[in-house]
């Protein structure tokens, strides 16, 4: 009797066509990831929210409240608080956050009176840093059709997202109206019913996927993580420059190393990528501020002072201890590579992974 495993090939085998062992293993392992963040002995439960540091707030909560018909569950401004200075690390902090909710992240746009003289720059599709997060939905309620009747400004080539390789998944990426780059990403029936669920993709229509950064250094970078989460990548893979590529980063001749960890359900996942040829990933790595303009993400734990004590221990860079702050427990933190990131533990558990 054939296990549901080798029963999966045989489907995937027939209806994509593919003919090739090897991309029919590398398809499955991409459906079928291992191992995952429950297998982790630490209190980690999976990724929390995306973070995106901007300019203009009522601008961006405009464009990404259309674009993606998230729900505004809360918008607030802190100032003169003691947990908020500390948290940061800066004696005067003052900012503004609204929160839109989709159905596996939160999203969170922050201004912060700091950055209002920044000038706005496109964020490349090299890096470094964290370049990007990825917005998912089924082919016949196309995102990537929603953020182009808001307004986004295309980086793929062409009039349409990108098959890159006839297995039922088109590409693009894109800049919202501050110059953060984002995925849009369509799936097919087929690939909704494998990899998600058909009735959460008619429910939810839009979805939020991953974490994804750019390093000059993948293999130093995946081993970070590999400490922070205790669970190894589930995958690593090499790409050659391809025409299809080339059409969605907007670039010829990129050679590509990817690594790939899986956090929690519903496709949240950690993308890292180090670009090669033609336009390798530049090593311009810097300590980022929490307050800087672009993208951060965070971790959300069951126990952020065993977390922040393990973590601590094994050299990651806080910039605070952790500091209770609204729906939350936070404290801040460093990647070897200088990215911002953050540990959480939530307060209300109508804010917690589980439950969004």
């Amino acid at each position: 009797m054939l296990k549901k495993g080798c029963l999966i090939a045989l489907v995937v085998l027939f209806i994509l066509g593919i003919s090739s062992y090897g991309l029919i293993q590398r398809r499955l392992t991409q459906l079928k990831p291992s191992p995952t963040i429950i297998e982790s002995p630490t209190t980690i439960i999976g990724f929390n929210h995306i973070g995106l540091v901007v300019k203009d707030l009522d601008k961006m909560l405009d464009f990404y409240q259309r674009a993606t018909n998230f729900e505004l569950i809360s918008r607030e401004k802190i100032s003169g608080k003691e947990a908020a200075n500390k948290l940061f690390a800066n004696d005067s902090i003052r900012y503004e956050v609204a929160t839109l909710k989709s159905p596996n992240f939160l999203l969170e746009l922050t201004q912060f009176d700091n950055q209002k003289d920044t000038i706005i720059e496109k964020m490349p599709p090299y890096g470094p840093g964290m370049t990007h997060t990825c917005y998912q939905t089924a082919t016949v309620n196309s995102g990537y059709n929603k953020f182009v009747k808001a307004g986004v400004d295309m980086l793929s080539r062409g009039d349409e997202p990108i098959d890159l390789g006839g297995y039922g998944v088109t590409y693009a990426y894109a800049h919202d109206p501050e110059g953060n780059m984002m995925e849009l990403e369509q799936m097919s029936d087929f690939v909704i019913w494998l990899k998600i669920d058909k009735d959460f993709s008619e429910k939810h229509k839009m979805w939020m996927t991953q974490v994804a950064i750019m390093t000059p250094d993948i293999e130093r970078l995946a081993a970070f993580y590999e400490k922070v989460y205790e669970i190894e990548p589930y995958r690593f893979n090499d790409y050659d420059a391809s025409e299809t590529g080339a059409k969605v980063i907007n670039l010829d001749g990129v050679n590509m190393r990817g690594a790939w960890f899986m956090l929690d359900g519903k496709e949240k996942k950690m993308e890292l990528f180090q670009y090669k040829g033609a336009h390798p990933t530049p090593n311009t790595i810097y300590k980022r501020s929490p307050t800087e303009l672009g993208y951060s993400f965070s971790i959300e734990v069951l126990d952020i002072q065993k977390e922040y004590q393990r973590l601590k221990g094994k050299g990651v860079e806080f910039l605070s201890e952790p500091q209770q702050l609204g729906k939350f427990w936070m404290v801040y933190a460093n990647d070897v590579d200088g990215n911002v990131f953050s540990l959480r533990q939530a307060i209300d558990p109508n804010f917690s992974a589980p439950n969004i």
